[in-house]
């Protein structure tokens, strides 16, 4: 595929007036449409349920990427398969690392995988704004005519934004301190507990890649219990096993911690859905979240 890719060059803007444009997660193609609306063809690599740490560009998204007038794509490592291609692709077009706008001040590294970044940055509604203000300039600059019309939605999409950063602290504060502690199978949610102040941890590290085992199982087992921590949570786009296999654990020595609810974690929910936009899957979240701990 790589090799392929060295040989297509981007296409003329005689052959098609429209500007395409290709996202790779749908929290990326949703701004995108925020922003763009019908001034632009847009069109998303992973849908709902797709796991982005582990995904592998078909023969169909090949030609998409190689039709593509830009390329957004997340970054920090979260396509990590499809690194190679991305760097193939940017000698011939607008290829985008939306999340690497963010100051480095603000990015969250792990100590227990070598100092990597985490690139979920979408979990904490502030830092997104930076990944959605990259998104904007960059259509600007690639379509010029229309780039007051960009701005302008920008400007709108932002003021959502901070409504939905309110509504996310004020529902959060339902949760009674002891109980402000977020399990999941992996650590995708970082952002959100550094920005809205609630403690989260994860049984797989920053990727799905990572295995966890008995010590992780025993050590996760323990802090629910010394807690008392009602719920735990699965993911729409990762294997239901660890969990589900915690749970059972703490059943079996005697405390009743329950399945939570399913978050949206690296992919959103159904396109057309309220969780398959960017605002709608965090409000799932929290109220998840919240209804599950408080």
């Amino acid at each position: 595929m790589v090799l392929f890719l060295t040989k297509c060059g981007p296409k003329e803007a005689s052959q098609n007036s429209t500007i395409t444009v290709v996202a790779t997660t749908g929290m990326i193609y949703d701004a995108i449409l925020n922003i763009a609306a019908d001034k632009i063809q847009t069109e998303v690599l992973m849908g709902p349920g797709v796991d982005p740490h582990l995904y592998k560009a078909t023969q169909g998204d090949i030609r998409k990427l190689n039709t593509a007038d830009a390329i957004f794509y997340n970054g920090l490592h979260l396509e990590g398969k499809m690194g190679e291609i991305f760097e193939k692709l940017q000698k011939t077009r607008k290829v985008v690392p939306v999340a690497e706008r963010m100051p480095d001040s603000l990015l969250i590294r792990s100590e227990a995988y070598q100092n990597a970044v985490d690139p979920h940055i979408w979990f904490d509604v502030k830092r997104w704004k930076y990944a959605v203000a990259e998104v904007s300039e960059q259509l600007q600059q690639l379509d010029a005519a229309n780039a007051s019309f960009y701005e302008a939605n920008t400007a709108k999409y932002f003021a959502k934004l901070d409504s939905l950063d309110n509504a996310v602290t004020n529902t959060l504060a339902q949760i009674p301190a002891p109980q402000r502690l977020l399990i999941t199978s992996h650590d995708a949610f970082s952002y959100f507990g550094d920005a809205y102040d609630i403690e989260v941890r994860g049984l797989q590290g920053l990727s799905t890649l990572a295995e966890y085992g008995l010590k992780d199982l025993a050590i996760m087992s323990d802090l629910i219990l010394d807690r008392q921590i009602k719920s735990v949570f699965v993911e729409t786009s990762i294997s239901e096993r660890a969990i589900k296999s915690l749970v059972e654990g703490v059943n079996e020595r005697g405390f009743d911690v329950k399945i939570g609810g399913s978050l949206y974690s690296d992919a959103m929910g159904d396109f057309g859905t309220p969780q398959g936009t960017y605002i709608g899957m965090v409000d799932y979240n929290v109220r998840t979240i919240v209804n599950a701990l408080k």
